[in-house]
């Protein structure tokens, strides 16, 4: 699990105790301090120290001048050491059992990009955002989605192979407009097998 920290001082308590309550235990989590300049990460090492010391071994934190979402999470998967790389945002958080449901699936299918369904907080109510029927015969269409706002192209509904983040082949982007669409449109062109 991939978190980049910058300016989440209000939610990142939150979302901590939802990466380090999961019911999956094998996981490395890694926390990309992008520069922040609010107390994002006293929060979070405040939290770790308090009730997750036992965790220690499998957390990461790197500290970086700020430069941007896109580097933040290109410098997570360089010390990312897991199979697969889910990039969540320390804003959101995640069900306790989200990873034991996609290790699950992993596990069933070897497959190299697995994306799920979401939930959207509004003020005073949720809603269940349902992602079509894709797989690896249907990639153009997934693709084309992704730009008509028909699928989301985000990184944080998708577990990947970390084999795809480390191609070669792959092209990171530089700006934080459009940036997740960019990266998963290559990682769809590039998997061989998609999971819903």
């Amino acid at each position: 699990l991939i978190a980049p920290v910058y300016g989440v001082e209000k939610y990142i308590a939150r979302f901590a105790e939802s990466v380090f309550c999961q019911s999956y235990p094998y996981i490395q989590f890694v926390f990309v301090n992008d520069g922040t300049k609010d107390a994002s990460m006293d929060v979070l090492n405040a939290i770790i120290k308090d009730r997750f010391s036992h965790l220690k071994e499998q957390i990461v934190i790197v500290n970086q001048d700020n430069a941007g979402l896109p580097a933040a999470r290109r410098k997570g998967i360089e010390y990312a050491t897991g199979d697969y790389i889910w990039h969540v945002d320390p804003d959101d958080w995640i069900e306790k059992d989200a990873v034991e449901k996609i290790a699950a699936v992993i596990s069933a299918t070897d497959c190299d990009l697995v994306y799920f369904d979401l939930i959207k907080e509004y003020q005073g109510r949720s809603k269940i955002k349902m992602e079509g029927e894709y797989s690896s015969l249907n990639k153009e269409r997934y693709i084309k989605d992704m730009f008509y706002h028909k699928a989301f192209g985000c990184v944080w509904n998708k577990c990947v192979k970390r084999s795809l983040y480390k191609s070669d082949k792959l092209i990171y982007p530089e700006y934080t407009y459009g940036e997740d669409t960019f990266l998963t449109t290559q990682l769809v062109g590039m998997a061989g097998s998609i999971v819903h």
